[in-house]
């Protein structure tokens, strides 16, 4: 293992020798993850595991990083078909490969998030995941992989794994399956309103570590 830096209040903090992850959740229920800045970790930026469940990632910048979010432990681990995780509001980019987020059997809403490139694709999975892309604003690389999506592994049942109303920008195309049948199914608590995705730049502009001290307020 490897030491892991952050960036808390404005601040780098070194967070020592662990496992590779930045953040790492294991059978965990109920966690809001926001306003972090991950960058350069030896493994991945976040991983969601072993049961974890009802978890809201947000206003998160993510950046120069290969594997950046992981949701759901391995293809064998079954128990992460009942995990829910939103995804909303935080920046990919630049200089991010993949994994944003990669899913394993779970459902994930991903929605008004900037994606500022990737190299092998922006968000994918295995073991027949339910993604909801919601209003987001894909921006392709230059030169290189334009889709969006990837799967992996034999494919029997179409994946519920589709596109509502993103922006795609400079070329970049989306493949979709199952069309319309991956629902968040939230309650009236956790419910909330996904944007226009031209939106997305501006709401998207304070995401990563706020700058916050004891004189100056966020």
């Amino acid at each position: 293992s490897s030491g892991i830096n952050a960036e808390y209040g404005g601040k780098m903090v070194a967070l020592g020798h662990m496992d590779g992850d930045a953040i790492r959740l294991v059978s965990s229920s109920k966690v809001w993850i926001d306003h972090n800045t991950l960058f350069s970790c030896q493994d991945g930026l976040l991983d969601v595991t072993r049961g974890s469940t009802f978890i809201t990632i947000s206003n998160n910048w993510f950046r120069d990083q290969d594997k950046v979010m992981l949701l759901g432990h391995d293809d064998g681990y079954v128990r992460d078909k009942n995990m829910k995780v939103t995804v909303a509001f935080n920046h990919f980019g630049p200089n991010c490969n993949q994994r944003m987020p990669r899913v394993r059997h779970g459902y994930a809403h991903v929605a008004n998030n900037l994606y500022q490139g990737w190299t092998q694709y922006a968000i994918g999975g295995s073991s027949n995941p339910s993604i909801k892309s919601e209003c987001n604003y894909f921006i392709a690389p230059k030169s290189g992989k334009k889709e969006v999506t990837w799967r992996n592994g034999a494919v029997s049942i179409p994946w519920k794994f589709y596109s509502v109303k993103d922006v795609f920008e400079n070329g970049a195309s989306f493949v979709q399956t199952g069309i319309g049948m991956a629902k968040p199914n939230y309650n009236n608590q956790q419910r909330f309103q996904v944007e226009d995705a031209k939106l997305v730049k501006a709401l998207t502009s304070s995401s990563g570590a706020l700058q916050c001290y004891r004189t100056l307020k966020c």
